[in-house]
């Protein structure tokens, strides 16, 4: 009997597939980077065809690796960058256009256009957003606004749209399936997420054909299944989420007020609030966490653009270190009495402030500021964002902030000086999971329980290991100091005053 489980973690700057066994272990993995094409300031956009081909080539590594073949294979479970536009057409299976990223901010003058006309609290009501580039109703309009002969193609029924989740299950059913799961659906702009159904006065507002749109389902769900010519055998798909979400089910966070936030090129904070649809007062999302048997399970959600993507910065545009690795290190060196702060609004700010016209910007250089304190301040970046998000959430969702503990992710968790760093500036303690693949290991156990291999919610929640504790142990006047030192400087950063 078949019991391994392939996971497909399609993410923003590489594609990964990671095999679990019925252990929930780790016993192969395939990684690819792919291209980042940035046609115009604030546009970002990837090529579908190389995230399939990279998609294809993981999932090939990952079996392998562990020693099994593709038959081996019970089930497959898809997790992805969210809100990541794809057309393509119905016939031929070719993108129209270059996927979207949802980091672009093309469609910015539209968002403002509309909130202008006063449409943005009813927009938020149905679906739980705000008017920002960063979700695909805009670009998909673009999309059919742009490209030439798109809008009428689409009006014919000849064109499909998905976020990357729905690309690659219609690809890997060799055309037959053309569906998300409701955690996707619900960053489109274009899903009522009490309805659990596209909105169709959403759907007119964005001049979007409802027959582009994939079919809605659980996040455990028959998905469809492979076709034996694409990967050697036909394997059921019976789990997908947006990565978020499927980090948050990684992260076994099933009980209202649990938290978990995810550090990759972004940074993301979920908060579960059950049943409860929480409408934020200051400026959170309100989002599907995930939906099982039909039940739906809410969240409140604080997303920050640039988290590990200052990392990158520090190694790709500034050149100052050579890996990610080396940053902490290098902050290490930095001379505690500058306070050098970078705010990180490259592709402008997200929650709670969300000012897409912010650009990036350091306060308190000094003529002996170097790397060191550029990097330092690269790092604590990403913490004080995390604090406002968390402030935020505290704020819309009434805790006891000494109850507060914090479930981490990601790539950037790995560092300790970044952990410890996030523990002191949030004052609260953080936890780092034994298996740091939580956004794959959510997808894995979504399909694997759908599959009756793995255990139920319970049963899983009780198997998260903890691998380290992060206890808060920053001075609290030094706190509040650089506190106050990064409120100022993210006023003086912000456009939207």
């Amino acid at each position: 009997m078949s019991k391994l489980i392939l996971a497909i973690d399609q993410g923003t700057t590489s594609s990964r597939a990671i095999c679990f066994d019925e252990k929930h272990k780790i016993v192969g993995l395939g990684q690819q980077e792919f291209t980042q094409y940035y046609p115009k300031s604030g546009w970002v956009e990837h090529d579908p065809e190389e995230i399939w081909q990279s998609v294809i080539a993981t999932c090939k590594q990952a079996v392998v690796q562990a020693e099994a073949a593709m038959a081996d294979v019970a089930a497959i479970g898809i997790t992805n960058q969210r809100e990541t536009v794809v057309v393509w057409d119905k016939i031929t299976g070719k993108p129209v256009y270059n996927a979207i990223v949802w980091q672009d901010r093309r469609t910015q003058k539209e968002c403002l256009k509309l909130k202008k006309q006063g449409l943005e609290p009813r927009i938020r009501r149905k679906t739980g957003l705000l008017l920002d580039p960063y979700f695909s109703g805009t670009k998909l309009a673009w999309i059919l606004n742009k490209v030439s002969g798109a809008r009428k193609k689409a009006a014919k029924g000849d064109l499909l749209f998905g976020t990357i989740d729905s690309f690659l299950i219609w690809r890997l059913t060799g055309g037959k399936v053309h569906a998300t799961d409701a955690t996707n659906a619900s960053r489109t702009l274009l899903f009522n997420i009490e309805q659990n159904d596209w909105d169709d006065e959403l759907l007119n507002l964005f001049g979007i054909p409802r027959a582009m749109l994939p079919e809605v389902k659980d996040c455990a769900d028959d998905f469809g299944v492979s076709d034996a010519a694409i990967l050697g055998a036909q394997i059921p798909i019976l789990g997908v989420a947006g990565d978020q979400h499927a980090a948050m089910i990684g992260q076994a966070c099933f009980e209202k007020g649990m938290l978990k936030a995810t550090f990759g090129t972004g940074c993301f904070a979920l908060l579960n609030t059950g049943k409860d649809k929480v409408l934020s007062r200051n400026r959170l999302l309100t989002t599907i966490a995930y939906r099982l048997n039909g039940e739906v399970t809410y969240a409140l959600e604080g997303s920050i653009f640039v988290a590990g993507a200052a990392v990158q910065w520090l190694r790709d545009g500034l050149k100052i270190i050579k890996n990610a690795a080396e940053s902490g290190e290098l902050a290490l060196q930095a001379d505690e009495a500058q306070d050098v702060y970078l705010v990180p609004a490259f592709v402008g700010l997200g929650a709670p402030y969300w000012d897409a016209e912010a650009r990036g910007a350091i306060y308190g250089l000094t003529r002996n500021s170097g790397p060191a304190e550029i990097a330092k301040a690269a790092l604590e970046s990403v913490a004080f964002q995390a604090h406002d998000l968390l402030e935020a959430m505290h704020k819309d969702w009434k805790t006891d902030e000494n109850d507060v503990v914090l479930r981490v992710d990601g790539g950037m968790v790995a560092s300790d000086w970044t952990m410890q760093n996030l523990a002191d500036i949030l004052n609260a303690p953080v936890d780092r999971p034994v298996i740091l693949e939580t956004t794959a290991l959510g997808a894995a156990w979504l399909a694997g329980m759908k599959a009756g291999l793995w255990g139920n919610m319970q049963a899983f929640s009780q198997g998260w290991e903890q691998q380290q504790r992060f206890e808060p142990l920053m001075d609290s006047a030094l706190r509040k100091r650089k506190m106050n030192g990064w409120r100022k400087s993210v006023r003086s950063t912000l456009r939207v005053k």
